[in-house]
This record gives structure tokens, sequence and C-alpha cells, in this order.
């Protein structure tokens, strides 16, 4: 169950060494095997002060989810998340929507006044990320956010619309 998920945000160098396998292994599992792009995946934006990790275990230890949360500036203008997965074993049970959720309250708390950039594959964003965004921005947490940035808010929230293209056209990459 999702309730049961240990949800995790750190630093790199608060990350615990076995945090650090699990997520790299399942970014290569996933981004370069399972997706077939041969990109070297880890860069230094990983280990950028600003960044932040965002880790879901499920109750046994296993990585079930994971995303990293970049500052304003370090991607984009805007806040930005990306290299979003839930692992094989837990797609279809909502735990997208909920990593997505954790990732935009996150945001909103360590960056507030800040859009967010999502950098994220297609099928992602047509279904998790947009429904969270939706749901996230009509409980009224960013409404001053929403007010500032309401221009980019065509296809969804801060930047969804122009990264739902660029997501469309892109195969593979970080």
């Amino acid at each position: 169950a999702l309730s049961a998920i240990h949800w995790r945000l750190a630093r790199y160098d608060d990350l615990e060494r076995d945090d650090l396998w699990d997520l790299l292994t399942l970014r290569c599992e996933v981004f370069v095997v399972e997706q077939r792009c041969a990109y070297l995946d880890p860069d230094e934006k990983d280990r950028h002060p600003d960044t932040r990790h965002l880790l879901g275990r499920a109750p046994d230890g296993q990585l079930a989810a994971y995303l990293r949360l970049l500052a304003p500036g370090l991607s984009y203008a805007e806040a930005s998340f990306g290299r979003v997965i839930v692992a094989p074993p837990f797609r279809g049970t909502g735990l997208g929507h909920a990593l997505v959720r954790h990732a935009l309250q996150h945001s909103a708390t360590l960056w507030p006044g800040h859009a967010i950039q999502i950098g994220a594959q297609a099928h992602l964003l047509q279904s998790a990320a947009r429904k969270e965004i939706t749901d996230f921005a009509k409980d009224g947490t960013l409404k001053g956010l929403l007010q500032k940035r309401r221009h980019k808010l065509g296809g969804a929230f801060g930047g969804l619309a122009a990264t739902l293209g660029a997501a469309e056209r892109q195969t593979c990459g970080p």
C-alpha cells in the first residue's frame, strides 16, 4: 500500500551509502537498460548542495520510487525535478502520483515563489504529473505562485506545456 512507503528527502552529502547505490542502480536499470538510452546518467547536479534526492522505500527496504529536485538556476530559471522513476514492481499502483505530489510539495517549500519545470518522459507528464499538478494547484497551496506564473499555465503548471512538447520528441537523454 502507498501509505507504507517511507519517503526521504536528502542532499547528496546526507545520503547513506546504500541510498546512493540504490538510486544510481535504479536510474541505470530504467534509463540505460530498460529505455536503451546510452548516456552518462550521474552528473555534477547530483552532488550540488542545492539538489535534493527524493527516495520512496517499500517496507522491505526496496527503492520503489525516486526523483531529483533541482534549485532554480541549476537546469532552468525555475526550480525543477527530473530523473523520475517508479521501479517496475511498483508501477500501476499510483506510486507515480504520490511521487509527483511529494516533489511539488517539497519544491514549493524549498523554493517558495518559484515556478516548477518538470523533466520527465511524456507518459509521466500525460498521467501522474498532470493529475497531481492539477490537484496540487486546486488545493490553493501554490496560490501566490500560480498568480505570479499564470501565463505558463496553458497546458498545466509552470513549464509543463513546454516540457511536455520536448519530452514527446525526446527518446532518451538527461
